[in-house]
């Protein structure tokens, strides 16, 4: 190193110490705050899930599937829409449903439940217990329907109820309908008595003679068998014959379980609705047999029968 006037520089040399930046030290407790506020917001929502009502689950998968229904609805909530127009009818309302909260229709309706729930019991431990109804329990099928508590009557490949294309009840079948008879008297309810034929063509008998008649002469012949055997006069409110056109069995028209008669105990509701000229809801397919009260169902071949 060069030196001035004979003096040599000093040089100082400095170290500069690095330090951590502490900048994004706490970041970690930032994220761990997120992910537990998030497990804490999906706790909720499943608490929730499981807490609320059928209908309000409807009412969000409603909404997030069209988010504008409840704004063009009018509805003060995503479950709850009302009509376009002041004063009309829901647009999510069934033929049976209370609109607008009514308490004492309410009421009516769970006492009429009640009744047809009782009912349906004791049906079925008549069927399970009662020395005649007992052999054919896995013929009686009781559920429900939208009018009301139905029982079936149905026939058997080797046990009908009438012989080919009659209308005359076998003794058996008279029997049973006895004991339904009179353990429908227990209720006020009115009845409705449906006829059913299997698919196969009614063959002889007086030209346009057909399986409706056939089955509307059947349904009679039940509900006179159920007057012999003491019911009210005026329990039943409706005989209709509806042939194959409401079969049991989808996949055989011919099944003879598809031949049968069907006892329905009206609800108040579908009772009134006959008596001011309407036409009762339409009779449902069988979903299933898990109301049978007897053995489970043996599939029958087919059969040309009625």
């Amino acid at each position: 190193m060069a030196l001035k006037d004979g003096i040599a520089p000093i040089v100082v040399r400095k170290t500069r110490k690095h330090r951590k930046s502490t900048a994004h030290a706490g970041m970690w407790k930032i994220a761990y705050a997120d992910f537990v506020t998030a497990m804490m917001a999906f706790f909720l929502l499943m608490w929730l899930l499981t807490t609320s009502a059928e209908a309000d689950l409807k009412g969000i998968s409603e909404y997030f599937q069209t988010p504008l229904k409840v704004t063009l609805s009018s509805g003060k909530v995503s479950g709850d829409p009302v009509a376009l127009l002041t004063g009309g009818q829901s647009l999510n309302h069934r033929r049976g449903e209370t609109q607008g909260g009514d308490p004492a229709q309410a009421q009516i309706d769970e006492r009429d439940r009640q009744r047809l729930e009782a009912l349906q019991a004791k049906l079925r431990s008549l069927v399970l217990t009662q020395a005649v109804l007992k052999p054919f329990s896995d013929q009686i099928l009781i559920d429900f329907t939208d009018e009301g508590l139905r029982i079936q009557i149905v026939d058997e490949r080797n046990r009908p109820m009438f012989d080919t294309g009659k209308t005359e009840l076998k003794d058996y079948s008279r029997e049973i309908l006895g004991e339904l008879a009179r353990a429908l008297n227990g209720v006020d309810n009115k009845i409705s008595i449906a006829g059913h034929t299997d698919s196969a063509p009614y063959a002889g008998g007086d030209a346009g003679y057909s399986n409706w008649e056939l089955s509307a002469d059947r349904a009679n012949a039940a509900r006179r068998a159920m007057l012999a055997a003491g019911m009210a006069p005026d329990k039943a409110l409706r005989v209709i014959g509806l042939a194959d056109s409401v079969p049991f069995d989808h996949s055989n028209p011919r099944a003879p379980e598809n031949r049968r008669i069907s006892i329905v105990v009206l609800n108040k509701r579908s009772e009134e609705f006959l008596k001011k000229d309407g036409i009762a809801v339409d009779v449902p397919a069988v979903s299933g047999k898990t109301d049978d009260v007897g053995e489970p169902w043996r599939q029958s071949g087919t059969r040309a029968d009625d």
